[in-house]
């Protein structure tokens, strides 16, 4: 079956598919390696909402080199505290102290500290 034929009868069941073009290349980032596929071509298939992406090129593997590298902590705002206590009870160090690991994340900080 040709391309064409292909893609008119994929449409016709609702699902669009578009090749992105200028893709140098994907990575995959995993925990301990990344997976590099160069010379990449990727196709973006769109089923009644549900993006999907087929990639295809010359995969290779590279581990992580050095220290896992964090993201710096974001700045808290006062007002962000404020909620946190009034939500939790917990003092405003403790406050701030969930919401930075929480990275900023109000609903995780109140959960944290939910218990006090």
């Amino acid at each position: 079956m040709s391309p064409r034929k292909m893609k008119g009868m994929l449409k016709s069941m609702g699902i669009d598919i578009e090749e992105l073009e200028g893709v140098k290349e994907v990575v995959i980032r995993m925990p301990d390696k990344e997976i590099v596929i160069e010379n990449a071509s990727v196709a973006v298939m769109d089923a009644h909402g549900v993006r999907s992406y087929q990639i295809s090129g010359d995969a290779s593997e590279r581990p992580i080199s050095g220290i896992a590298q964090e993201e710096p902590v974001p700045e808290i705002p006062d007002s962000d505290v404020e909620l946190v206590v009034a939500q939790t009870g917990a003092r405003p160090q403790e406050a701030k102290a969930a919401l930075q690991e929480a990275r900023g994340d109000l609903a995780a900080a109140i959960m944290k500290l939910g218990g006090k």
